[in-house]
C-alpha cells in the first residue's frame, strides 16, 4: 500500500511540474496578453493542485495535511480571481485580443534604453580620449 501511495504521489508531482512547465512555455509562445494569461492561469492552478495533492499523499494524517488542504483551497480561490482581475483591467484599459502593441512598446522601450546607454558610454569614451 505504501508503494502505491508513493507511486501516486510521484505521478501527481510529475504532472504538476509538467503543467507548470507548459504554463511557462505558454508565456513565451503565445502571441498576445489574453492567451498568455489564459495559459498561465489555467495550467498554473492545475499544476499547483497536482503538486499539493502529491505532497498531501506524502504527508500522512496530521497537521501537515490540514495545512496543505488550506493552501490548496486558498490557491484554487485566488488564482482564478487574479486572472479575472488582470483580464478585466486590461479590457478596461482598451487592450484588444490581437493588440500586440503592448509587447512591441515594452520591447522598443528596452531597446531604446540599451541604445541610449550605449551612446552615453561611447560618447564618454570619446571625450576621455581627447
Amino acid at each position: 500500500m505504501s508503494e502505491l501511495i508513493n507511486l501516486l504521489s510521484m505521478l501527481c508531482l510529475l504532472l504538476g511540474c509538467c503543467c507548470n512547465i507548459v504554463a511557462g512555455l505558454g508565456l513565451f509562445r503565445f502571441p498576445d496578453f489574453y492567451t498568455r494569461m489564459h495559459a498561465a492561469g489555467v495550467t498554473d492552478s492545475l499544476g499547483s493542485s497536482f503538486i499539493l495533492l502529491g505532497l498531501m499523499l506524502q504527508s500522512g494524517w496530521g497537521i501537515d495535511l490540514s495545512k496543505l488542504i488550506l493552501i490548496l483551497i486558498f490557491t484554487l480561490i485566488t488564482a482564478p480571481t487574479v486572472s479575472y482581475t488582470l483580464a478585466k483591467a486590461a479590457r478596461q484599459q482598451g487592450l484588444t485580443a490581437n493588440d500586440s502593441s503592448a509587447v512591441k512598446d515594452s520591447t522598443a522601450a528596452d531597446s531604446s534604453v540599451t541604445d541610449s546607454s550605449a551612446a552615453k558610454k561611447t560618447s564618454g569614451e570619446a571625450s576621455s580620449n581627447h
